[in-house]
Formats: C-alpha cells, structure tokens, sequence
C-alpha cells in the first residue's frame, strides 16, 4: 500500500472538484480524503500504487467544467494513516493561495429544472449548482464556504441541505444552494411607491411580470448576479428614447439579452466563435456585424434599433445567464435593452436603497431580490477579429481568474499594480500569477473613484494580499497613481513609477507568455494618450522594448490638444490644431475656403484658439492616434461638434468601412504619409493625408471612401515604419496594442501585411488592449525591476 498527500492548486473551490476527487477515488479503490483549504485543495489517498496512479489521471481528465488545475504536486506520505474510506473533511483555513472562480452562467441541467413544472426548482430565480451560479459576487473571504458568502443569512431548508450534503448529487457542496423554501426571493415594486395588484396584469409571478411590462414599453430596473441592470423592449423606439433621456446616455451603445440565438441570429449574422463565445459560461457581450438584405437596389444594412446603437454597424447581444434573466424572457420573442442600471459614468448600482434612490427617475418598476451583492461585476464585452477573440471589457465570467506569468517570473514578491485613470482594473501579483480586478471604469468619477477603492481593500482582504511594491502610472494627475503615492508612503513600499505605453507592450508580452530574458520586440502602442517620458503626452508610438527597458524609435507627429480635455469630446478641436499644423490658416481659406469644415472653423474664436495654442496654454502636444481619428472624423462631418462619450467619432468612422470592399481595392483606397525625422527620430507626418482628403472634400466624395482610404492609408504607413524599423533594429516579433487597436479595420489591415513580411505578430486576447489591460502590464515591469535590484 502506498499513501500520498496530493496538493491541487488553481481554480478548486466552488466548482464541484472536491465531489469529483470523492466520486474518482472511490472509483479507483481508494481509502483517504479531500478538504478545502487556502492553498486550494489537499488530498491524502492510501492505496496501490496502480490505483493512485489511475486516479491521477482521471482527476486531470474529468476535471468539472468550471475547474481549473495550474498545479498538481505529489508527496509519499510515511507517517500513521487512519482511514478505512474516503471522505470529504471540513475546510481548512490558511494562508490564502488559492483561486476564486467567475460568476458562471446558468448550466443546461438548471435552465431545465427551471422550466420542469414537477421539478422544485421550477421557476425559482436563484436555482444553480457546483456548474454555475454566483461566485465572486457574492464572496467575503474564503475558503469559498457558504458562511463566507452573502448566503449566509439563508439557513438550507432540509431538502436542500440534504441536496448539499449528497456526495452523488451535482449540487453536492454548492454553496448557493436554496430553494423556494429557504432561499432568496425576488419582488416587483413600482418606482412611485404605489402597491401592484394583480388585476394590472396576468402573471404567474413577479418575474413573469417583467416581462409583460417590457412587453408594454416600460422600463424596469432587474436586480442580476453582479449588479442592477435596466431594460426596456429594444424593438420599441420609444421606449429606447425615453431610457437614453432619463439616463443621460444619448449615444453610447446599449448592450442586448435575447432568450436564445434564434433571436440574435435575426438581427446579427454569427460565426461559429461567436456563437461558441455566447454560449460559453462566462456569456460575455458579443459585439457582432448587424446582418445586411439584399434589396432590389442592392446591399443595405437591415433598419432596425435606431436608437439602440446609433453610427454603429455591430450590435452588443449576450444570452441570459442567470435562472432569473431566463425566466423573465420565457413569452418574450425580441430582444431586451439590457444596459447597466446607472446614471450615465456612474458606477451600476448593486443595493436596493441605492437602486431605488438613483434610479427611480429612470425606471418605471423593479425587480429586486434580498441576496445582497458583494462584489459589482459588470458585464464582460469581446469581439471576434482576425478569427480571434479579444476582450474589450473583462469583467463577469472572466474576473478574477488568474494570468499565469511567463517564465522568470514565478519567484517575485507580491505587488500591486494600480492602472490606469479610464477603463481602470487593478493587479495583484502572487505566487507567479496574476489577477486581475474586474472592470471598474473610468476613475475621473468620484463615485467609481470610491468604488474603486472598495472594491481594492476588499482584493486586498479576500487574498491576504500584502504588497511588497506598489506600480502606478507615470502620469502625475492620475487618481490611481495619487492613491497609488498615498499607500506607498503610509505603508512604507516601494514604489516604481511606470511608463504608459511600455505597460501597454509589457502585458500583451506577458500574455503571450514570452520569457523575463525575452531579447526586445517592436511595440506599436496607439491609444488616446499617455504621460510620455518627455513629460508630454504620447499615443502614437514605435517602442523597443523588452520587459526591463524601452527606447523610443518612432512617433507620429505631435499636435495640440487645444483646450486640453476639451479636445476630447470636442473633435474639431483636433481637426483645427492638426490643420493649422500641417498648414497655414491663410493657405486653407484661399484653396479650400468653400469647403463646410473650414466654415465651420471659422465660426470658432480662432484667435484665442490661436494664442492657447503658440503659448501652450491648457494645449499640450500630443501624439496621439485616438485624437488624429477623431480629428479626421469631424473633417468628414462625423461628430464634429462634440461627442457624449470617449472615441465615438472614430467607433462611427469604423462603422463606415465595408471591411470586405478593402481588400481588392486597397491600392486605390488609401490616403499617404510622409515617414519623417522629427527631435532625432522617425516620425509619421499626416501632412499628404490631408491634402488628399481636403481635395477629396472639394470632390464630395462620399464619407464611406474617405473613412476608407483613412483608414487603409494609417496601415499602410504604420506597415511602412515598422518594416523600415525591423530591418534597422533586427526584430522579428511585433506588438499591437493600445486602445485605438480595438478597430476591427486598422487590427486587420495591420496584422495582414505584417504577416506578409514574415514578422510575428502580437495581440492582445485575454486581457483587454485598452487600458482595462494597463495594469498587467505595470506590475510586470515592476516584477523586473525587484528582480534586477
């Protein structure tokens, strides 16, 4: 006989994998037992070494769907061993090394039992089991125990607990557990106070209820796994209308739920990985290619949800992930607004107070629940390009599964790494991982600043996670990199300033798993910008760069940002300060003065813009590729007055582009760039670019071949200095990253031609090339610096 005490690090707890040891080693003959602990999971087996062996095996090849194994260590065991069966032991609690799992969506066998009228769980909102359900939204601490979770305050029925206490059965130690009898209920209220009765309606519940009120155009706040959505019929324009006036969110796109596939495949044509991605636990938000119909006239995009997703040609869909989401869209045969339950910037609102205060001027009913949620999660969001998927927000169904670190890694202290100031997550480095927070928005927002730091400390606390060094951006005015000070000195830790767009380049060689004595790459980096090493703002930039150390090889030419901020959501702004950059103010009035953009300019306080400008007054330089598209975009009358939120003007220059008519006309649709030398380095001029489009203004050519040859003409030139720098530098390996490499063309038209000079390329996929992705990168350059001290 033999006995072994087996060690199982990874994503362990709350998943059904101790069951799963209990049902293998029972199989194989096998006497021993199985707990919880902060490492993971620990097992101690006796047997032959024939039968531990199988087991072994079986346990790596039958791991539960939810399960994750990073690391499986075996130790001969010597001492006394006093067990005559196996069985499952009590958790055991210690230092915390191990992996809380996402939120999952709502498993085939659930979804049936929801709907089997003789089941007990028929149309019980909260039904789940070891295979999906609640996890990181509803976790104080761990080990992941029920007493450690906000279903504490629900003591099991005995049916229940008889459920959770049969090793045979599915929900067999499934923390959330309950039923009609114990667990959490859900109720509808009206926003003004009034009682409902049931003549206002036929119902079988107040969750079927939902349904018939959508059905009717109202708008109702629904209380989910991980925050408080709001919703509304998305084929009913006014009702659409009356959400985007009371939430204050007149453009951006709203995400979708439709009841199955059926229904998105109507609006939406699906590829194989998308529908794959929709159906997948984590249920992310699918952005996908509204469907075009040939009419008689040709090829149109199909007229629906005007309002939905304006200047778009994708739509957001995901299927219901929680029994409750199921439920309510049972009788509802289109698509839902499903959209986070918020006054527009603000954090989702996870409370019933806080919903019921925030958002009673918004929705007409809700629909709550007394589960209280822990943790806000919002919704994930992914998009399929180049047949691979890339994560735009990663939050539920992702977060906070760890990033294993590349080789070289496995030995560096814990560390924090802050982020970014917009589309922030913060990083804890540990036992050669790292995890990533959810989503957490943009921080410039006093109320998603102080949720921020919640939802820090409680990171903080769920994992014992004591820093060693704390990463923050460059970027002095950044409220994570001030925070970031603020801790440091009050806890005494290092701290190690990072640069932003060596973060960008950092994590996706992270991700791709390159090694810590990995020799340089050549990292585009182009986003809206970032604090420069010259103390000005980059966002077009041709770095090289190994995890240490970068050096700044190219550029694109830097303009204004007249009015700073401003410049941001008032893209004329940028088509100014770019114009009067390439030429004289005299020189566009006498060639292009009947033009409708320099009307338009010339209807601004052009002096004052003028003396902001040549004093540098709130008009920093910037080299920014996020603010050249939004430049180019007002030219050509897209957004040029403002936009009501970040990158709109250049998201609806995107929707423009019929991706397909690119590829045979690539030669004839492109505008040219001058590749320069500006302040000892390469630098890309867009001088030609606008000449071209000037003239082309002058022609009224239509807005979609200018946002064509914008588009075709940008890859061209970025090909161009990359192929012209790689073969100065030797560099085989190229990185993609930044913001501005969310669009679906430049990734493509870039990628493509990359490839055909026989450079391997590197993007992002698992976390997002936004800054949503910045803190990765930021605690593993502070990683190598410990490392190097």
């Amino acid at each position: 006989m033999t006995t072994e005490e087996i060690r199982v690090r990874g994503t362990v707890q709350g998943v059904g994998f101790r069951p799963t040891v209990y049902r293998l080693a029972k199989a194989c003959g096998l006497c021993g037992d199985v707990c919880n602990d902060g490492e993971g999971v620990l097992i101690r087996v006796s047997g032959t070494g024939a039968s531990i062996e199988e087991f072994v095996k079986r346990l790596q090849q039958e791991c539960p769907p939810l399960a994750r194994i990073n690391e499986l260590t075996r130790n001969r065991c010597d001492g006394e061993f006093s067990f005559n069966d196996f069985v499952i032991s009590h958790s055991v609690s210690s230092a915390v090394k191990t992996e809380i799992a996402p939120d999952a969506a709502t498993c085939p066998q659930c979804q049936q039992e929801i709907f089997d009228f003789y089941s007990r769980w028929y149309r019980y909102p909260f039904t789940n089991c070891t295979h999906c359900g609640p996890r990181l939204s509803i976790i104080r601490t761990i080990p992941y125990d029920r007493c450690n979770t906000s279903m504490a305050a629900f003591s099991m029925c005995p049916e229940c607990a008889k459920e959770y206490n049969d090793v045979e059965n599915r929900r067999f130690h499934a923390q959330p557990i309950a039923c009609h009898v114990c667990g959490p209920k859900a109720w509808l209220e009206r926003a003004d106070g009034k009682p409902i009765t049931a003549s206002m309606f036929s119902m079988l519940d107040d969750v079927d209820a939902v349904c018939t009120l959508l059905q009717k155009g109202e708008i109702v706040a629904i209380k989910g796994i991980g925050g408080i959505h709001l919703a509304c019929d998305a084929t009913n324009e006014t009702a659409v209308q009356k959400l985007r006036q009371r939430k204050q969110r007149y453009h951006k796109p709203f995400a979708l739920m439709a009841r199955d596939i059926e229904i998105i495949a109507q609006y939406c044509t699906i590829s194989d990985k998308e529908r794959e991605l929709l159906q997948t636990p984590a249920a992310p938000i699918v952005l996908m290619r509204v469907k075009e119909i040939k009419e008689q006239r040709g090829i149109t995009s199909l007229p629906i949800f005007p309002s939905v997703a304006p200047g778009q040609n994708t739509l957001g869909f995901m299927l219901p992930y929680t029994p409750l989401h199921h439920l309510i869209l049972k009788r509802m045969n289109r698509p839902i607004v499903l959209t986070s339950g918020n006054l527009s910037d603000e954090p989702q609102c996870i409370d019933n107070d806080e919903a019921r205060e925030k958002l009673g001027q918004i929705a007409d009913y809700f629909l709550l629940h007394n589960r209280e949620i822990v943790n806000r999660v919002d919704d994930s969001v992914v998009r399929v390009v180049c047949d691979q998927v890339r994560m735009i927000r990663r939050a539920r169904g992702y977060a906070p599964a760890p990033i294993n670190l590349p080789s070289g890694f496995h030995d560096v202290p814990q560390i924090l790494a802050m982020g970014g100031e917009l589309k922030n997550t913060f990083c804890l480095i540990r036992d050669g991982q790292a995890i990533l927070s959810q989503h957490l928005g943009d921080l410039e927002n006093a109320a998603a600043f102080t949720a921020y730091q919640d939802t820090l400390n409680l990171y903080l606390n769920l994992f014992e996670h004591k820093p060693k060094a704390i990463a923050i951006d460059k970027h002095p005015e950044y409220l994570s990199t001030k925070l970031g000070k603020e801790l440091a000195a009050a806890n005494q830790i290092k701290l190690y300033p990072i640069q932003h767009h060596h973060a960008h380049i950092a994590a996706c060689m992270a991700e791709h798993h390159l090694p810590l004595d990995s020799p340089p790459v050549l990292g585009i980096a182009l986003d809206g910008l970032g604090y420069g090493e010259d103390n000005t703002l980059w966002g077009g930039e041709f770095l090289l760069a190994n995890y240490q150390t970068f050096q700044r090889l190219a550029k694109f030419k830097p303009v204004a940002m007249i009015g700073g901020e401003q410049a941001i959501y008032q893209p004329w702004r940028n088509t100014y300060a770019q114009l009067i950059s390439a030429f004289s103010w005299e020189y566009l009035k006498n060639k292009y003065g009947t033009l409708e953009i320099i009307k338009f300019l010339e209807q601004k306080p052009l002096n004052l813009l003028n003396q902001l400008n040549l004093k540098r007054i709130n008009s920093p330089l910037a080299s920014s590729v996020g603010r050249l598209f939004d430049a180019v975009a007002a030219a050509i009358g897209i957004c040029r007055e403002e936009c009501s939120y970040e990158g709109q003007a250049a998201i609806e220059m995107e929707a423009l582009v019929d991706a397909s008519s690119l590829n045979n006309n690539e030669e004839k649709l492109n505008y040219s760039f001058d590749i320069a030398i500006l302040d000892n380095i390469y630098c890309i001029d867009p001088r030609p670019m606008w000449q071209a489009l000037l003239d082309d203004l002058q022609q009224q050519i239509p807005q979609r071949i200018m946002a064509a040859k914008f588009h075709t003409g940008l890859a061209k030139a970025i090909v161009e200095m990359v192929n012209h720098l790689c073969q100065e530098n030797l560099i085989k390996n190229i990185v993609l990253t930044g913001g501005v490499f969310q669009n679906s063309i430049l990734l493509d038209q870039v990628s493509k031609h990359l490839e055909t000079l026989g450079l391997n390329i590197l993007t992002h996929s698992l976390v997002p090339c936004n800054d949503g992705g910045l803190s990765l990168g930021q605690a593993i350059i502070a990683a190598v610096q410990i490392l190097s001290e």
